[in-house]
This record gives C-alpha cells, sequence and structure tokens, in this order.
C-alpha cells in the first residue's frame, strides 16, 4: 500500500494515522499542532544489530545507497557526538525539485542491554537548516535468540532485528506541511529499505567469505 499524501491531510491535533505497505514498512503520522508532524517508522530485517548499525554511522556512505540524498559529510566527530552535513533532493509536481539542507548534530549512545535483547539508538537535531524543526532518533533493537517478540508488535514478531525512526518536523513558513509529510513519508520508506538490504548484503558478504 503506498503512501498518499491526501489520506493524511486531514489530521486534527493529535490525532495518529498509520499505513503499512508492501514492502514491509510500517508509518504513523501524528499531527501535533497546526504545521508540525511526528512520524514514527519501522522495518524488520534478517540482520544483525551491529551489521545495521555499521551501516548507518558510515556516514559518508549513506548518499551511496540511499536514493534522494545527494550529500552526506561528516563535518566534525568527538566521541559520541557527530556533526553531519546533509543534502537530499525530491522531485515535486510540475516538473519542480525540492532541495532540503541540514547540519544534523547526531549523538551515539552506547549499547542497552534489555530483558529480552539489545538495543542501540542514536539521537539527532537540525541545528541549521531548511526546517524550523526537525529531530528524532534511529533506533535499532535485536531479540535474543528464541524470543519471539511477543510483547513487541506483531507485524514484526518473524523478525529478529528491527529499525526505527522517529522524526519531529516543522517546515518554514513557505512551505505547505502536507506537501512535507506526504514527501517524507515517502522518503522514509524509502531510507529504510535501502538501509535493510544495505545490512542484509553485510551479513551475505562475511557468509560469502567464510
Amino acid at each position: 500500500m503506498s503512501i498518499r499524501a491526501q489520506e493524511i491531510q486531514t489530521l486534527e491535533d493529535g490525532k495518529t494515522e498509520e499505513f503499512i505497505g508492501d514492502d514491509g514498512v510500517l508509518i504513523e503520522v501524528k499531527k501535533l499542532e497546526k504545521s508540525s508532524r511526528r512520524i514514527r517508522s519501522k522495518i524488520g530485517m534478517e540482520a544483525s544489530l551491529d551489521s545495521v548499525w555499521s551501516v548507518l554511522t558510515d556516514y559518508e556512505k549513506l548518499s551511496d545507497f540511499i536514493p534522494g540524498l545527494v550529500v552526506s559529510e561528516l563535518v566534525e566527530k568527538e566521541g559520541n557526538r557527530v556533526r553531519l552535513f546533509q543534502m537530499g533532493q525530491q522531485n515535486l509536481a510540475l516538473g519542480l525539485k525540492f532541495n532540503a539542507k541540514a547540519v544534523l548534530d547526531c549523538f551515539e549512545k552506547e549499547l542497552e542491554i534489555l530483558p529480552h535483547g539489545r538495543r542501540r539508538e542514536i539521537d539527532f537535531k537540525m541545528v541549521e537548516g531548511d526546517f524550523q524543526l526537525f529531530e528524532g532518533k534511529w533506533s535499532i533493537e535485536q531479540l535474543d535468540k528464541g524470543i519471539h517478540g511477543e510483547a513487541l508488535d506483531l507485524q514484526f514478531k518473524d523478525f529478529r532485528t528491527t529499525l526505527a525512526y522517529t522524526v519531529d518536523v516543522k517546515p518554514k513558513m513557505w512551505l505547505p506541511v502536507r506537501l512535507v509529510e506526504g514527501r517524507l513519508c515517502k522518503e522514509i520508506k524509502t531510507n529504510l529499505t535501502s538501509i535493510r538490504d544495505a545490512a542484509q548484503k553485510v551479513i551475505e558478504g562475511v557468509i560469502h567469505d567464510l
């Protein structure tokens, strides 16, 4: 099922819409206020937490395999703190293109040991760019062997590892939030499937080398 902008134009304050597509990406959109949205997304995959983490934190290579991400530049890294410059490009109606630029401060959290597995997260916040607000987190969670996620989302119970992405976004005044919302949902779905595919190729490459 595709994400259609018209399906999410009429959200009332606090209301949430949820979509899941044939590609296995769950998207949830919540209207925070008139021009702000919280978008939650998740995908399951057959890859380890470490494989997903290595793909996600190889920041300058993200633009090699994520469509629409034109530039991903590591500006500075000190310990767990990272500053990135990223630029994305989206095609709009009538042949127009929208370029979004952002300087992001990221914080790579330490590995958490959970009762049912492990989790690691990256918090990010835009400090300069084409949005009034753009902040959220990446979260990778891997279940221990033999755990089938009874207490987790049912649609991901067959996957050992999940990758979740949450972002609060508020565009600049001149850009309609409905347009940004629809484009972001589509972009997030593409980003998650691209990272899933790249992480699973890491596993395939390790097996091939054995």
